[in-house]
């Protein structure tokens, strides 16, 4: 009896799920043009850049692919390991398009920001997600704060 269950869970687990077909499917015939999402950077020194990342991808991996962010600062992007280096500014209007800051998101910006209050505009960008809704979102790149330049 052991035996033949044994052999009837194996056989379960060397057949490949019927859906699993339908997602390769799928995959194959997305195109890497409808996951685009561009959106405009303003530097530290007032420049406006273009910038283009992908749906799905961080606003962090998307600066840093620019070079706006040193991708060396912000080693991991994990809320508990942040140091809020990834800090941006987000235009009033993208604001209400982005899901709310979590507790954590707004501990990290509060402890590392001068005078303790968070501005209402700051978001860490490794919290960030971006998504088609975000197409043509606008971003300023804060200076870096004293303790963040090596």
């Amino acid at each position: 009896m052991a035996i033949y269950t044994l052999q009837k869970l194996a056989s379960r687990i060397t057949k490949a799920p019927p859906s699993l077909s339908a997602i390769t499917r799928f995959s194959s015939t997305a195109k890497v043009s409808d996951r685009i999402v561009k959106i405009s950077a303003i530097d530290p020194d007032g420049n406006k850049r273009q910038v283009v990342g992908l749906s799905g991808q961080t606003l962090l991996k998307a600066l840093a692919n620019q070079g706006l962010i040193d991708p060396d600062s912000h080693r991991l992007e994990e809320i508990d390991a942040c140091s809020a280096e990834c800090e941006v500014h987000i235009a009033q209007e993208w604001l209400e398009k982005l899901p709310p800051p979590s507790y954590d998101e707004q501990y990290v910006l509060k402890r590392n920001s001068r005078n303790r209050v968070l501005n209402k505009h700051s978001r860490l960008g490794c919290q960030v997600v971006l998504s088609q809704e975000l197409q043509g979102m606008v971003v300023a790149v804060p200076e870096p704060k004293p303790w963040d330049i090596p």
